[in-house]
């Protein structure tokens, strides 16, 4: 059935005639691929997010308290071997998965490619992300006596690039019967005047969701569906340029089930007030993160009855859900945050434009906006030197050179021990 008349209707009533004369003027398969991804595009959900981008953001009255945190430094020793023993036995039962959010380009670090493929130039001949994040897996399944499911979220601008690096390296010796690629949900980027662009593949230029996209995008590939399959109750989240993050943590897994909760996260406690992170807090009643920018200079300097910050925890993109928790928020339709990045495309007469200055909204969701469906999480600070060394910027703070030195300083440490 030729839906070619259907498909022009649909980009007249929503102003995008740009396209009909893309469509007009291409043949065959290429016609026949933007026809299929015209038809998944949900444009009244597209022109609703950019007539947002022209209103004002409007503060609405909130009231935030501080969030209770366990210390994991400072836990007694009883309590500390309960949930290690709790989250132990989880583990071993094979009810835990892990899924590594990987969508990334390793742009902002001067690297081509995935950012798992990054090499981090540790003890002299140096190891890739992805190879640091499965000696984690390996070392807790040795612990464990498992093999822990390991899923990986890859964007579909990096999704073969990723598999073919990982089977080049042989998955670095993980077993690739229990590792699950899955891509993420993408929507379409929009210029300042409501028009989408065109890419130099004579598509709609399109870019990932999010990381909140991680939520819709493990149901929709069906991979949620394999996990329940597999018998799995707990699903950990992580991003894959934390070189220090501890992928099967038994406490953190014993809190959550001993405190009856559906998720909770790991935090740093801040550097100072002002460091540009965002905090974990209660907004209305609600578990939420705050981002730096929105938290007034007062209520962020403010200390506790012990002097320490009352909003001191940062997040540290370290998540751990119930499956039920993961499905429930799978099914919601979490709001979605307005980018503008700059973005080449092709005019009317098929030439590529690079722009010099932002000129198009990119619509992006965060995987903590689902916490406010929560009444509560659980929330275990952890130190920043032993979980928390990001591979995020070129230079300064959070860069290889930081990452390395975190890292050989922690092995070195847990070495002399």
């Amino acid at each position: 059935m030729d839906k070619t008349q259907d498909i022009i209707n649909l980009l007249e009533e929503y102003n995008q005639g740009h396209i009909i004369d893309l469509l007009n003027k291409l043949e065959g398969e290429k016609k026949q691929e933007l026809i299929k991804q015209i038809d998944n595009i949900d444009f009244h959900e597209i022109m609703e997010l950019y007539d947002n981008t022209k209103k004002e953001i409007q503060i609405k009255e909130n009231k935030i308290e501080a969030i209770t945190y366990f210390d994991k430094e400072k836990l007694a020793k009883d309590k500390k071997n309960k949930w290690d023993k709790i989250g132990e036995e989880i583990i071993r039962n094979g009810q835990y998965a892990v899924i590594t959010m990987a969508g990334g380009q390793g742009t902002r670090l001067g690297h081509t490619g995935p950012k798992g493929t990054f090499k981090l130039d540790v003890y002299g001949k140096g190891k890739y992300l992805f190879e640091i994040l499965t000696e984690n897996l390996k070392e807790a399944n040795q612990r464990y006596n498992t093999i822990i499911p390991w899923y990986i979220m890859t964007s579909k601008e990096n999704n073969k690039e990723t598999i073919e690096f990982l089977e080049k390296n042989n998955y670095f010796g993980y077993d690739k019967n229990n590792v699950t690629i899955f891509i993420q949900n993408e929507l379409p980027i929009v210029n300042t005047e409501g028009k989408l662009l065109i890419s130099k593949d004579l598509k709609i230029k399109e870019a990932s969701d999010g990381n909140g996209g991680t939520y819709s995008s493990l149901r929709a590939s069906g991979c949620l569906a394999d996990m329940k399959e597999k018998g799995i109750k707990w699903i950990f989240v992580g991003g894959v340029d934390n070189v220090l993050l501890k992928m099967a943590d038994t406490i953190l897994l014993g809190m959550t089930k001993d405190l009856g909760l559906a998720i909770s996260s790991k935090s740093v406690v801040k550097s100072n007030p002002h460091e540009k992170v965002g905090v974990f807090c209660k907004i209305n009643g609600h578990p939420k993160i705050i981002e730096y920018a929105e938290l007034p200079d007062k209520i962020a300097e403010e200390v506790d009855s012990r002097g320490e910050l009352k909003y001191g925890e940062s997040n540290i993109m370290c998540h751990l859900y119930t499956i039920e928790a993961f499905e429930k928020i799978s099914k919601e339709t979490l709001m979605y945050h307005s980018a503008f990045k700059k973005n080449s495309y092709l005019d009317e007469n098929g030439k590529e434009i690079i722009p010099e200055s932002p000129n198009s909204y990119k619509f992006e969701s965060f995987i903590f906006d689902a916490f406010e469906l929560f009444e509560d999480m659980g929330i275990l600070r952890v130190k920043r030197e032993e979980e928390f060394a990001p591979v995020k910027n070129r230079e300064g703070a959070d860069s290889p050179k930081t990452a390395k030195e975190l890292y050989e300083k922690y092995w070195n440490k847990v070495k002399n021990n």
